[in-house]
């Protein structure tokens, strides 16, 4: 059984095959949110801070921060971001950047053990940001693509994997913390992208025994209805192995759909967050349980 241990200074939360599906929140990203990339530039944090309560309240278990402002200091902004967050949540964050002097800026304003996003197999970026993995005590997302770029072979996909989980290794990484995402592609424009992601999300747990995760809205783009798609996609990609996913939590369809997974899979024990959740409540007069509240969506 392989887990994937990441925290903040005071929770702990455990990707793992026999575990819970664990719902990184996506929604702490200025990338295609212009008000929110101005707000940022200018210094206004409140848009993260509202992102992140309601992430949380929706059921979030990480929450992903991205600080990737066109124009502006992203280290600094990233250090900024990471630490209001922490100070407003004990849930445990994903750091996420391209750049890999705004990653070491999150690392070394975190408190706990940070799941770092990302490393791919190309050999300046695993040379620049596994000593950083090492250094810090963090885990990583493995993205499977290299300098020749993203293959639409999944057999160059899972070696790009093996790579990145061999490398790792020679730094004293363990694969534990070696969380790869396979590439979800767009069915819009592959027709078997969906049987692609769940061959190699398979394959990548029986072979290399490692956690996966995914951004699940790609599956959907140019698409209508992209959260009914992401939904199914969600379901069946869990049953195929996958442990995690970077998503919105604030849609409920999703959500729905991991909760069923989780009962389905008996990761929910006597169905009691299912239970909790979808529960009708009592009528006039009678006895019965109370729905959970849920988050008006932003």
């Amino acid at each position: 059984m392989t887990d994937t241990i990441i925290s903040s200074a005071t929770r702990e939360v455990i990707i793992g095959f026999d575990r819970p599906f664990t719902i990184i929140g996506e929604r702490i990203n200025p990338t295609g949110r212009k008000l929110l990339a101005e707000e940022m530039k200018a210094g206004d944090f409140s848009r993260v801070e509202a992102d992140a309560m309601a992430q949380v309240a929706a059921g979030a278990h990480v929450l992903d921060v991205n600080a990737g402002v066109p124009m502006a200091d992203e280290p600094a902004l990233m250090a900024r971001a990471i630490r209001l967050v922490q100070s407003l949540t004990d849930v445990p964050l994903s750091i996420d950047s391209s750049m890999v002097s705004a990653l070491e800026a999150g690392l070394a304003a975190y408190e706990g053990k940070a799941l770092l996003n990302s490393v791919t197999g190309e050999e300046d970026r695993l040379e620049s940001v596994l000593p950083m993995v090492r250094k810090y005590g963090a885990a990583v997302v493995a993205i499977c693509n290299d300098d020749s770029g993203i293959s639409t072979d999944i057999d160059i996909r899972f070696n790009v994997a093996r790579k990145i989980v061999e490398r790792a290794a020679d730094h004293g990484i363990p694969a534990c913390d070696v969380v790869v995402d396979p590439l979800v592609m767009p069915v819009g424009a592959m027709d078997d992208a969906g049987i692609q992601a769940l061959s190699l999300i398979r394959r990548l747990r029986a072979e290399l025994k490692v956690n996966t995760i995914c951004g699940v809205s790609n599956v959907s783009f140019g698409l209508p209805n992209r959260t009914g798609l992401n939904a199914t996609f969600m379901g069946m990609a869990i049953g195929a192995g996958l442990t995690s996913a970077i998503t919105n939590p604030l849609a409920e369809p999703l959500m729905q759909a991991v909760r069923g997974a989780n009962v389905l899979m008996n990761r929910d024990p006597q169905c009691t967050d299912w239970i909790t959740t979808y529960r009708e409540p009592a009528k006039d007069g009678g006895r019965g349980g109370r729905r959970r509240r849920r988050p008006a969506k932003s």
